[in-house]
């Protein structure tokens, strides 16, 4: 099945030399020729060399293709993060397939959702993960799937009318068909190999393509900038079904010939003692996991020294954090900032300050573009908040069965974020909000981000998340949200004014109401959801507008 997208032979024409059009395979058959006894992947349950990778997936592959799977066929995987999902993956482009990798903290809406937008031939799914029954789900879904031909299972408890997927794994497919049958399906590296799916905040979640150029590009920039050999091994433990674990965890390793280590539950303990056990060289997470790590009691009695890198994206790191782990670390802290639709746009580098690495998330890869515009699209002078737009040879190529709303999002080459933004003049970005957080107080913008970066400082708050109030004279007021961390007494409102006078925070800029509350509502892949946020203060303080 072929799927509708926004690439142009312009575009080709333009970002061939960018691209190594390459496929993964490519990258893998190189691995496996140079490093076969090269322990490739390791989960809790197994691990495998490259040339025992190789076996598994072109069996794997042969397997798909006595199945009646085929180039164009849509295969979902909802797995932790195991190797059968690494297997599966390349197994499924070894056909032609393509994979789409779902979060498996989705459930009943989101997945019934997915699958029947992507027409998925076949999913992949964990027999029990976190307590979860997954046939469970999948049997009350496949109903709404017409598409769905075949549903595999990874454990040993498999419902009747479903498939084992060690039956994959284990079976002799090599002789029933010829291995040589797969070297005979041709692949284009501008073919789609890849629809993820964003969970959003508010509407539906939509399927972001990428082909294997700028799937395989995106990972690429990778290598010169950890300055990658194959005697790195990474540690992935966000979710392959996220963009960072897909293209850092399950394919990178496999580009520079290096070895890949995963946790499927985030373990901050386990996490140090791989360290050391595995000797592992670096890894990509959220801020938290950062957090998380130094905060691991006993962590002096590890060896940590093989640690070069610890790349916390998404938000810049606290300056105080930086401190700590530079103390209990021997890594290099650096930050980012990237989507789903272009993979890590931005990166801190080994050798920059303080200022830039607690301040930015950093500047473009080499080949990527970044801009700041105002609200009619005219370039901003640096340091001058806007919107920011990204363009080159990572960009995705389309979102699933929405063209229209694809085209919708780009001022001409240059994809519309929705993130806001200012970029210094050494090309440093800072994201200071979203376009749907701004908060307008009587016509001046409050920096959102950086109002809740300096409340998270506060040694008693969990998580902040700061959003627009209803006002009668000034239109909007900031509110906070916060909920603190186990243990610590509700911070109230002039211990909150109090903390951000002593972090000469502007007082036009402090929160002027404060709700405490215990958890927040959150989408499946664990997005705070604002709106829902807006919808509970609008409501309480409805009759005060």
């Amino acid at each position: 099945m072929g799927f509708e997208t926004i690439l142009t032979d312009e575009d080709i024409k333009k970002y061939e030399s960018n691209w190594s059009n390459k496929t993964i395979l490519d990258y893998l058959k190189e691995a496996i020729e140079k490093y076969p006894e090269k322990a490739a992947i390791i989960d809790k349950k197994s691990r495998y060399t490259y040339k025992e990778l190789g076996r598994l997936v072109d069996r794997v592959a042969l397997g798909l293709l006595e199945l009646g799977l085929k180039k164009g066929d849509v295969i979902s995987i909802q797995l932790p993060n195991w190797n059968e999902f690494v297997i599966l993956h390349f197994a499924a482009t070894r056909i032609g397939a393509i994979s789409n990798p779902l979060i498996p903290i989705y459930r009943d809406r989101e997945i019934g959702f997915m699958v029947k937008l992507a027409e998925s031939k076949m999913i992949v799914v964990p027999d029990e993960f976190r307590g979860f029954n997954y046939p469970e789900m999948i049997e009350r879904l496949k109903p709404q799937w017409p598409s769905l031909e075949h549903i595999f299972v990874v454990g040993e408890k498999v419902p009747e009318g479903m498939k084992s997927f060690s039956y994959l794994m284990d079976a002799p497919w090599e002789e029933q068909r010829e291995p040589s049958a797969l070297d005979q399906i041709a692949l284009n590296p501008n073919e789609v190999t890849e629809i993820i799916f964003t969970s959003g905040t508010t509407g539906e979640p939509k399927g972001v393509m990428h082909t294997h150029n700028t799937v395989t590009f995106a990972s690429e920039l990778w290598i010169d900038h950890f300055q990658l050999t194959s005697n790195d091994v990474i540690f992935m433990a966000s979710t392959f079904a996220h963009q960072t674990g897909f293209l850092y965890g399950v394919r990178l390793p496999a580009i520079y010939g290096g070895s890949a280590v995963y946790q499927d539950i985030w373990n901050p303990e386990e996490f140090i003692q791989l360290i050391e056990k595995e000797k592992i060289t670096f890894t990509t997470a959220a801020t938290p996991f950062l957090q998380d790590t130094i905060n691991v009691n006993g962590i002096e009695k590890y060896d940590l020294s093989s640690l070069r890198y610890f790349a916390a994206i998404g938000a810049p790191i606290p300056r105080t954090l930086v401190k700590q782990a530079r103390q209990k670390l021997p890594a290099q802290i650096l930050s980012g900032w990237g989507q789903t639709e272009n993979g890590l746009v931005t990166l801190t580098l080994a050798n920059d300050t303080e200022e830039k690495l607690t301040s930015t998330d950093g500047k473009a890869f080499p080949g990527l573009e970044v801009k700041v515009v105002d609200a009619v699209g005219n370039q901003l002078p640096p340091n001058v908040e806007g919107s920011l737009l990204v363009r080159g040879p990572s960009l995705f190529v389309g979102y699933l069965k929405r063209i229209e709303l694809t085209r919708s999002e780009f001022d001409g080459e240059w994809f519309i974020t929705g993130d806001r933004a200012m970029i210094d003049e050494d090309g440093y970005i800072r994201i200071t909000g979203r376009n749907k957080d701004i908060i307008i107080r009587g016509g001046e913008n409050i920096p959102v981000a950086y109002v809740e970066n300096v409340l998270y400082e506060h040694l008693d708050v969990s998580v902040v998340q700061i959003v627009a109030m209803p006002d009668a004279r000034l239109q909007e007021k900031a509110c906070a949200f916060i909920s603190m961390k186990q243990g610590a007494a509700p911070l109230t409102f002039d211990a909150m004014k109090a903390f951000l006078a002593e972090r000469g925070v502007a007082k036009q800029y402090w929160p002027e109401h404060l709700e405490v509350i215990d958890d927040f509502p959150r989408t499946p892949s664990g997005k705070i959801q604002k709106f829902r946020l807006r919808d509970m203060i609008n409501e309480k303080f409805a009759d005060k507008v």
